[in-house]
């Protein structure tokens, strides 16, 4: 019997492992490495804005929008958009946005009518997606509106304006400050009713066989 057919073949599903390294380090690029430090970021913030460490969290939220910019831009010019990476990246915004809506309102640095407003359209966004996902049987691509965006800038920019305001304890640009909570209230109830309007057509032109 020749020596080569007593060795062990080595051949023998090469290809499994090769593909899970090529699927983790397809789902592990630059853009969604981004976003899971956006994510691991905001135990770390609270932790800083509980403490009254507003400077520190002021810190830590420009540079999660910093980064929440350059994931995205990344993604477009190498073409490296995934899946998952659409659903974790506004997943990762809406959760640091809202928890630090939260934390801000108890600490009176934001009013509770403009988180009451964020809340309740979130809430709208969500079920509507899952109530479409249910009775249309359909998966609905996650892309926000212009108005979607707009609304996410300007909180962005509400939460940077009260963290700026709370770390130097100057009331100062008090009309401006009102100006951009009273915008921001609008824009994100727009883009509540868009969203709700969109929801509303795509059960309109795909009507489930329970309401037929």
């Amino acid at each position: 019997m020749a020596e080569s057919s007593l060795r062990p073949s080595r051949t023998t599903s090469p290809g499994r492992p090769a593909v899970s390294r090529l699927q983790l380090r397809h789902l592990l690029n630059i853009p969604n490495i981004l976003t899971l430090c956006r994510l691991g970021a905001i135990p770390l913030l609270l932790a800083f804005l509980s403490k009254g460490r507003y400077t520190y969290g002021l810190y830590i939220f420009a540079a999660a929008a910093i980064t929440d910019s350059l994931d995205g831009t990344i993604a477009r010019l190498f073409d490296c958009k995934t899946e998952i990476g659409a659903f974790l990246d506004p997943f990762a915004d809406k959760l640091m946005l809202l928890s630090t809506f939260i934390v801000l309102t108890l600490q009176d640095a934001i009013p509770g009518w403009l988180l009451g407003v964020l809340v309740i359209r979130d809430v709208v966004i969500v079920f509507g997606y899952f109530m479409i996902s249910f009775f249309a049987d359909m998966r609905i691509p996650v892309r926000p509106t212009y108005l979607g965006k707009i609304s996410t800038f300007l909180q962005i920019f509400c939460v940077i304006g009260a963290l700026s305001r709370v770390s130097t304890r100057m009331p100062s640009y008090y009309l401006y400050w009102e100006g951009l909570l009273y915008l921001t209230l609008i824009i994100t109830a727009l883009s509540g009713v868009q969203y709700a309007y969109r929801g509303l057509a795509i059960l309109a032109t795909n009507e489930p066989d329970m309401f037929k």
